[in-house]
């Protein structure tokens, strides 16, 4: 994302206000029946989309949302629904209990993305977004069928086999979403392209790792196997949350992976944090929200340092 902001041209002096005028609202509306319920999703008051997908972002990926404000106010509300749909996807592997379930509601995705580019989308907040963000910018309907195949791969309940398989994840997850992040902004150029790629994988492995604990509480752990049998470490292993040496070095490893691709604002500061408490990712302070990253990420902003 930092790659992104940088290339889009960032508009700090409208940061605070907007994150003063989008956090002081209230929490998102209570879903419904019907196909509503399949999508996971309720229906906004008319127009009210773009405060939909805003409020959805400020509850489940804060650090989009920060980073999504930083953005030219041309592009802020399409950012918007970009990371909405994102979210939407993603947490759908953790709302359910069978894969039929999942398999259904990422049906809804696919036939909203087809429904989007025949000017017809359904009657979801976040699919009316997107197709605004869409027509205003001329999308690549080839990114979005990445993301959602990807996802509905990821249904199953297995570790990644090695770092290859997690990267490719993160690679047709979250750097497909920066792809379109830049085609939302106007930028074509192939070091853009590069960073996005690396900035993409660096943030689906440290995804991996921020959701571990959160995972373990669910006796399930998705890191990659091969890391894990190189330093003897078992899924009961992680599931017990234990702290000896080879489990953090398992943890030392893929990070590392993380840190070769790219830094990113916020994927440098989880890093660092990491660091401090030698790889132990089960320590209480990386459960934290960083109560600085508005005033980090707007200092940096202004300084013009990515």
């Amino acid at each position: 994302m930092a790659a992104t902001t940088a290339a889009g041209g960032l508009r700090s002096a409208s940061f605070p206000r907007v994150l003063r005028a989008v956090g002081a609202r209230g929490g998102l509306p209570w879903p419904r029946g019907g196909r509503a319920a399949v999508a996971g999703w309720s229906r906004p008051e008319p127009g009210g989309e773009a405060q939909y997908c805003a409020e959805l972002l400020r509850k489940r990926d804060y650090e989009g949302f920060l980073c999504s404000l930083l953005l030219p106010a041309e592009s802020r509300t399409s950012a918007f629904a970009l990371r909405a749909f994102n979210v939407e996807l993603a947490q759908i592997k953790d709302s359910i209990t069978q894969k039929t379930t999942g398999l259904m509601r990422m049906q809804f995705w696919r036939k909203a993305v087809e429904d989007i580019y025949c000017n017809n989308p359904p009657h979801q907040p976040v699919a009316v977004a997107l197709w605004r963000a869409v027509k205003r910018h001329n999308l690549s309907k080839m990114w979005f069928t990445k993301i959602i195949d990807e996802r509905e791969k990821n249904l199953d309940d297995r570790a990644y086999r090695n770092i290859q398989e997690l990267e490719a994840y993160a690679e047709n997850t979250q750097s497909a979403l920066l792809y379109l992040t830049l085609e939302m902004l106007g930028v074509k150029d192939i070091h853009a392209d590069h960073a996005a790629s690396h900035i993409g994988k660096a943030q689906g492995i440290i995804t991996c790792l921020r959701a571990t604990p959160y995972h373990c509480t669910r006796r399930k752990v998705f890191l990659p196997m091969d890391i894990c049998m190189l330093h003897g470490v078992s899924q009961e292993d992680f599931i017990r949350c234990k702290q000896e040496k080879n489990v953090r070095d398992v943890i030392y490893d893929i990070a590392s992976q993380a840190h070769i691709h790219l830094e990113h604002v916020a994927l440098d500061d989880y890093l660092y944090n990491i660091r401090k408490v030698d790889f132990n990712i089960f320590h209480p302070s990386l459960q934290k929200r960083n109560t600085l990253l508005p005033l980090y990420l707007y200092i940096r902003t202004w300084k013009k340092t990515y």
